[in-house]
């Protein structure tokens, strides 16, 4: 059914409820949930919810996912000197595809014209949509998350960002950057190492934005002091780190002790091992939650290619993104969301729904979303119907705002409506 040229009605989808796979019907009134009704057990007995898709072919159904850290995808990327406002709106269109309604498109370490240009695009392209189709346009686009530049200068913590572009924190650049995106900044991602830092964080907590804490090599002391003055997330704990620490202590320990700060993880099984993930969500509870991290080779065909930042890299036909020279590192993700979902179930970390869960109504929670309310009556109709299958997760149909965006068809591609 493609709701797009019936705005405001009412229709119902059926399917397996991803969290307890009971069958429901979801009943859909304009742009939000209107009932989550049950209506029975799923076929053959199949309750377990990470049993599969066999009992009787019924799609799960499931909130939209929500990725606060995403750099491109597809060929795009939003970090590129010449990205447009199109190229915005291209990559909205080709997250629906993977089963993402909300999303933080990440600028990462620049100069100061770039990044204005980088968030200027992005405000340029909502604004777009906004004029198009009135202020409460069901475009998927929720805020931009700045990676950088007030990170760490060491290498190792600073990843591949450029340290010619570093610098300490400054409450004046970042105004000016977030006047260019037109009040649209909603996380800054930067290292307590600098003096200037909780005094930068605790801005950031006056306005309203999520002050992260990422690329650190900061003591437990300064990641203390950030969290009480407001950080309240650590951007894909695990990486952006030294390759060999103290025992103890150091940053990621401590980023794992603080209860004050969530935690984001890149789960696509290639990133971080497996223990790691155990022992986040042991720590973190219902405060940890995936993002992907994905670069604009994620959603391309595997093979070689030269990027602007890692040069020569291969993408293997699993999805590892690895630079050509030195196959052992990482030259940045390529897999989308959903994939981290599906790894965290297949491997036995959490249960697919609880996997979904840190995808979707998680970073919903942390970034005070409307959203957060799952499937609940009342919330926004951002659905997804999904098969999980051999440990992979297929989009089969995106709803945002009781809109459909996204259908894939019979042949294993998609169409957009």
């Amino acid at each position: 059914m493609d709701t797009d040229d019936a705005p405001g009605a009412a229709f119902s989808l059926k399917g397996r409820h991803y969290r307890t796979g009971e069958v429901i019907e979801l009943g859909i009134s304009g742009s939000v949930i209107a009932e989550c009704k049950p209506i029975g057990a799923a076929p053959d007995d199949e309750t377990d919810e990470a049993s599969g898709n066999e009992g009787g072919g019924l799609p799960w159904i499931a909130p939209g996912l929500v990725d606060l850290q995403i750099n491109g995808y597809g060929g795009i990327d939003m970090n590129a000197p010449e990205v447009t406002e199109e190229d915005a709106i291209a990559l909205m269109e080709r997250l629906w595809a993977e089963g993402v309604t909300t999303f933080y498109p990440t600028v990462i370490t620049g100069s100061d014209a770039s990044l204005a240009h980088a968030v200027d695009v992005i405000h340029r392209a909502c604004c777009r949509l906004e004029r198009a189709y009135g202020p409460m346009a069901p475009h998927s686009i929720a805020g931009i998350h700045l990676e950088g530049p007030f990170i760490s200068p060491e290498d190792g913590p600073r990843g591949a960002h450029d340290r010619a572009y570093v610098r300490a924190p400054d409450i004046e650049a970042f105004e000016a950057w977030q006047r260019a995106a037109g009040g649209r900044i909603r996380i800054v991602t930067l290292s307590p190492e600098w003096p200037e830092a909780e005094g930068f964080i605790a801005r950031c907590a006056q306005q309203g934005v999520v002050a992260a804490i990422g690329h650190t090599a900061a003591s437990g002391s300064r990641i203390e002091e950030a969290a009480a003055a407001g950080a309240c997330l650590s951007t894909h704990l695990g990486n952006g780190a030294h390759p060999v620490l103290p025992r103890h202590p150091h940053y990621i320990w401590d980023q794992l002790a603080d209860e004050r700060l969530w935690a984001s993880v890149i789960a696509d099984g290639f990133h971080l091992p497996d223990a790691f993930l155990k022992v986040a969500r042991k720590a973190k509870g219902d405060r940890l939650i995936l993002v992907s991290d994905a670069v604009s080779l994620g959603g391309m065909p595997p093979g070689p290619y030269v990027t602007p930042v890692g040069g020569r890299v291969t993408l293997t036909e699993e999805g590892r993104l690895q630079l050509a020279e030195q196959p052992a590192l990482l030259a940045g993700s390529a897999l989308p969301l959903a994939r981290g979902v599906a790894h965290m179930a297949s491997a036995g970390i959490c249960a697919l729904g609880e996997a979904w869960d840190m995808a979707s109504t998680g970073p919903s929670r942390l970034m005070k979303l409307p959203t957060r309310a799952g499937l609940a009556p009342g919330a926004p109709a951002d659905v997804i119907l999904f098969t999980y299958e051999e440990g992979r997760i297929l989009i089969q149909e995106t709803y945002k705002h009781g809109h459909r965006k996204y259908a894939r068809s019979a042949n294993g591609g998609g169409s957009r409506s």
